[in-house]
């Protein structure tokens, strides 16, 4: 069991929360006890930050987190009922409805209420966006001494068993057993292998590692979700004259890694120092990783114009 201490703190509530198209207030955000969606984890969903800069706030990327939400309805039989300009607009107005300059938004669609079958034909789509004040998902400090990891027992599911690439949310029960044993085994993050024992993600994230100056991430044949903050760093990297290579990774290759490090909205750029007790390079964030966790915070601070094209101005 966790301390108290450690048990995350409750959401702050925010104000408005945008429902099936119309705002309400955020304690009146409920649905029916035999939704579709509570009961076999149909639903699909993002998550996306909202940046305060010295020329205004931008919200990261939400073409692409959008255009993924869509794929991944799409995944499971969905149709959203708005427009993916509905949904864009509708999310920065939930930004400025509540006054937030920087924030974590959440958009999430799943099946309502109707019938308790396991085809969902007839349930309703519901749409909600919700947004609130959200610092470093594992902690501020991780971002500058990096965390400790464990290989999960607990794999990556195949990819045909449900669809890897969409962010639905049954999806998560598998990162769930992951992230809890790695915290009840007294690490800070989970590291999950998939079918095959590459290393594929972690629990919320995905992983990079640097060896002899290259940078390695796992390929889409390791089930992994296809993460826009991976794919931000990998278009950086390669900006920045750093070679990348998208190809399965053993136990072995990151344990001996340069360097290695999450990626993800919610986790950002957080290195990793130590895996399993094995210390990750010399045990503190490396060059490479520094220099690409730097050119990340520049760009979501607006201070790139070459990658303004990724800020969406609220």
């Amino acid at each position: 069991m966790l301390s108290e201490e450690e048990v995350p703190a409750k959401l702050p509530e925010t104000g408005k929360i945008w429902f099936n198209g119309r705002f309400i207030d955020w304690k009146d955000a409920k649905v029916h006890v035999l939704s579709h969606g509570l009961h076999y984890g149909t639903g699909v969903f993002e998550g996306i930050r909202c940046y305060a800069t010295e020329k205004g706030s931008f919200i990261f990327r939400l073409k692409e987190h959008i255009d993924r939400l869509f794929r991944s309805a799409r995944l499971y039989g969905m149709h959203i009922p708005y427009t993916k300009d509905e949904i864009c607009n509708a999310i920065k107005e939930t930004v400025r409805i509540n006054g937030l300059d920087a924030c974590y938004i959440r958009p999430i669609v799943f099946y309502g209420y109707h019938h308790l079958g396991v085809i969902p034909y007839g349930c309703p789509v519901e749409c909600v966006i919700a947004a609130w004040k959200w610092g470093a998902y594992l902690g501020e400090e991780s971002l500058q001494k990096g965390i400790r990891c464990t290989f999960s027992s607990w794999q990556r599911f195949h990819p045909n068993t449900v669809p890897a690439v969409a962010k639905a949310c049954g999806h998560y029960l598998n990162s769930l057993l992951a992230a809890m044993e790695a915290r009840q085994k007294g690490f800070d993050e989970a590291i999950m292998l998939d079918c095959k024992g590459y290393v594929a993600e972690g629990p919320g994230e995905n992983i990079f590692i640097v060896r002899d100056g290259r940078l390695l991430t796992p390929g889409f044949d390791s089930a992994i979700l296809p993460g826009i903050t991976r794919n931000t760093v990998i278009e950086l990297a390669r900006d920045m004259g750093i070679h990348v290579e998208e190809r399965t990774l053993t136990k072995s290759e990151v344990l001996s890694a340069d360097e290695a490090f999450f990626t993800g909205t919610a986790a950002e750029i957080t290195p990793i120092r130590e895996i399993d007790s094995v210390v990750i390079g010399k045990g503190e964030v490396g060059e490479i990783t520094r220099e690409i966790q730097r050119k990340f915070f520049d760009v979501v601070s607006a201070k790139e114009s070459a990658y303004m094209k990724w800020l969406e101005p609220v």
